[in-house]
């Protein structure tokens, strides 16, 4: 997650984001009606839904990352807009957590069925608005549908356990409760399947939700709380069951401090994310962490490259190296090291750049005019540190964020520019000769995000998933180290936070367990065998 979409939770500078007059939009123009038309965008939009729209906060501008252009105004929200919201959120709850849990999971069914409807215009507004090529955005919208499907099923499955008692005429057991109000924060490259790995299963646990969005993309906010908001109401429940504040630092700084925040899932840097976890745990609250990734893929000698570069090249390049999980170290072994650089080389120089939302295009622009200033510090830090730019490393003469997909060789694995992620399409790639020194390559960075190694060796395969290989959350054999399926928990271990969203047993995260012995005997004995007379 790129320190300009870090920012947005605690340090966004006013500043970023001028306002346009309407006849700048491009909402205005007809090439674009299908804001308006499918999705019920205007030139102006409140960026506050607490079960009605509003704002009183300053108002932003959404810029287009591959031309930009100014896309349309959104009025974010004050302190005062997020304390009414959560109000009225606590309140929503009240009824929400009477409901059964199954019916909960008809009403996630309907949002899942909602957006599929609109699954295309979502899809061109998240390439318009982060930059992401149209398969892409599309896959994203996709994540959020097949979350809600998982959590139907879950809706009829999560409980806690029976266990026998050590006491007759005891039941021991576990009771699972929704916790309360949780608050979502976004970054700017998922901005829907993040909320989707949240709000989908907060609500089937019982759960509120407030969604505080980067502030760089609040149209994908506002256009997908609208879909929320119908569904609600449709089934006679209050929409503020799900709520949208979108600002800046105040209002993150608020959300973390508040004790009325049950549970806050924050996705961004390690810097911020030190913040936000600190704050929270100095008032004994909940959160989960998803924040940064120095993510590092193994090629030993073995390794199958017609599987290998391929994968190498999603993983570095997809989403235009802006995901949390991209590759952004490359270990290969010694021994086919050119080999490997030389047809990655030749793939990269067959990537199609362009307009994300025109069809073929593979690679589109970086997301802020920011980024394009943090690709460029790490080349330049790269080069005087020794690295050789192998491929790329320059920034592209068009409109646009554009930059060119870079891979660099010659730097040493502890290089301060290879230790340290640099949210940018520049790809490292390192030397090693030894399977168990590339693996403490791979661990000696800060965070743990995603990892993953091509071999055909099983020793090498189950080592490396074992406890002295890869210390990431995510760990993967012959596939890229980005583009995990909801299935499985998702998250990183050291600085990347800590925390688990999606599938597996995370949907624990958004409950509180209870453990209770009931006595249904007429005698009280103790646990122990204690005698107390």
């Amino acid at each position: 997650m790129l320190l300009a979409a870090r920012k947005a939770f605690w340090l966004t500078p006013r500043a970023t984001f001028r306002c346009y007059s309407s006849g700048d939009l491009l909402i205005d123009d007809s090439s674009y009606s299908w804001l308006k038309k499918d999705l019920g965008l205007q030139a102006d939009n409140k960026g506050v839904f607490n079960g009605s729209w509003s704002g009183t906060g300053n108002t932003v501008t959404s810029i287009c990352p591959s031309n930009n252009s100014p896309i349309a105004r959104v009025q974010e929200g004050s302190v005062a807009d997020y304390h009414e919201t959560i109000r009225r959120s606590k309140k929503a709850w009240e009824i929400w957590a009477d409901v059964p849990a199954p019916r909960r999971g008809e009403l996630v069914r309907q949002i899942g069925s909602a957006i599929r409807d609109k699954i295309d215009p979502l899809s061109r507004l998240l390439s318009l608005e982060v930059g992401k090529i149209f398969v892409e955005g599309k896959g994203e919208i996709q994540e959020y549908i097949d979350m809600c499907d998982y959590s139907v099923g879950l809706s009829r499955m999560v409980g806690g356990r029976v266990m026998p008692s050590e006491r007759p005429g005891h039941m021991l057991l576990e009771q699972w409760n929704p916790l309360g109000v949780v608050g979502v924060i976004t970054a700017f490259n998922f901005p829907a399947a993040v909320l989707g790995w949240n709000q989908s299963l907060a609500t089937i646990c019982g759960n509120s939700v407030i969604w505080k969005p980067a502030p760089t993309t609040p149209l994908i906010a506002v256009a997908i709380t609208k879909i929320l908001q119908s569904v609600f109401e449709s089934n006679d429940f209050p929409p503020e069951l799900f709520s949208l504040v979108c600002g800046g630092a105040d209002i993150g700084n608020t959300m973390a401090h508040d004790k009325n925040m049950n549970l806050l899932s924050f996705t961004g840097s390690t810097n911020v994310g030190k913040k936000v976890g600190t704050i929270i745990q100095e008032r004994f609250g909940k959160s989960i962490l998803e924040l940064g990734g120095n993510n590092a893929i193994i090629v030993d000698e073995d390794a199958d490259l017609a599987l290998t570069i391929p994968a190498v090249l999603f993983a570095c390049v997809g989403t235009t190296g802006q995901r949390c999980t991209t590759t952004r170290r490359l270990m290969v072994h010694e021994s086919i090291h050119d080999t490997v650089v030389e047809r990655l080389r030749n793939a990269y120089s067959q990537v199609t750049i362009g307009d994300p939302l025109d069809d073929g295009v593979l690679y589109g622009p970086l997301h802020s005019q920011q980024a394009v200033k943090i690709f460029e510090n790490a080349v330049s830090e790269a080069k005087s540190q020794g690295g050789t730019v192998v491929y790329g490393g320059e920034r592209l003469e068009r409109p646009g964020n554009y930059v060119a997909p870079t891979i660099i060789t010659d730097l040493q694995h502890d290089s301060n520019v290879v230790l340290k992620e640099s949210f940018a399409p520049v790809l490292y790639v390192l030397k090693f000769s030894d399977i168990n020194e590339a693996i403490r390559w791979n661990n000696e960075v800060d965070q743990g995000l995603s990892s993953s190694i091509f071999t055909a060796n099983m020793e090498k395969i189950f080592n490396w998933i074992g406890p002295k290989g890869s210390d990431c959350g995510v760990v993967n054999v012959n596939i890229p180290t980005n583009g995990a399926e909801i299935g499985g928990a998702f998250g990183g271990e050291k600085a990347t936070g800590g925390g688990r969203e999606s599938g597996s047993d995370a949907w624990k995260q958004y409950m509180r367990r209870s453990t209770c012995t009931i006595n249904y005997s007429k005698d009280l004995p103790l646990a122990q065998g204690i005698k107390f007379q």
